[in-house]
């Protein structure tokens, strides 16, 4: 397997931080996207979407999206179960991948986008209106998982999973997103500091 991956990207961030909870560690080519080396012709032949990561297996086919990579790392290498275990706890993560996913990563990534300088080459048109309504839709689910913290260790239960990851790498977006984490949520200020521990943090 060959994981075409990128330093500077959250998405490309999250199949790294996974690997490193299963303590994988597989070939990677580093793509530039500052030099748009992703939307390359030799790229295109890869991902014709342009997007990273992509993981070429070893039959030749090719498979994207960050969840979707993690998932079939999962099912190689099925322990730390990082999306549960049995159908009923592995809804419950997938309930919770999804509100991260759509109520927090996204719109911390798009007010991202939409706003910072260096990502004038990469989104075209830049709408700035539009990222400056994603920062009250990203507190508004930090309050939630704080609640929801309170009552358990990680997003979904007591176990790291996807969703912890997912969190976590919109949480240390929040910066350059122009993005004000609130001061009054102790719970998810626990837990982030406890993920920030964790070997995949760096990965």
């Amino acid at each position: 397997m060959l994981l075409h991956t990128t330093p500077v990207a959250p998405n490309p961030r999250r199949v790294r931080f996974f690997l490193a909870e299963k303590g994988l560690s597989i070939p990677m080519h580093d793509v530039n996207l500052m030099a748009l080396e992703h939307k390359t012709d030799a790229y295109a032949k890869i991902n014709p979407l342009l997007t990273v990561p992509a993981l070429e297996l070893d039959d030749g086919a090719v498979l994207t999206e960050s969840v979707a990579i993690c998932r079939y790392i999962e099912s190689l290498y099925p322990e730390p179960a990082l999306f549960g275990r049995g159908g009923r706890e592995q809804a419950f993560v997938e309930m919770w991948q999804r509100r991260m996913e759509f109520g927090l990563f996204a719109p911390v990534a798009m007010a991202f986008r939409h706003s910072h300088p260096r990502m004038a080459a990469l989104e075209q048109p830049q709408f700035p209106e539009f990222a400056e309504a994603q920062r009250p839709r990203a507190i508004r689910m930090m309050r939630f998982v704080n609640d929801e913290l309170a009552q358990r260790r990680f997003i979904a239960n007591e176990n790291f999973t996807i969703a912890d990851i997912t969190a976590f790498i919109a949480m240390e977006l929040t910066k350059l997103a122009r993005v004000e984490i609130p001061d009054d949520l102790p719970h998810l200020a626990r837990w982030r500091a406890e993920v920030a521990a964790r070997p995949g943090a760096s990965a």
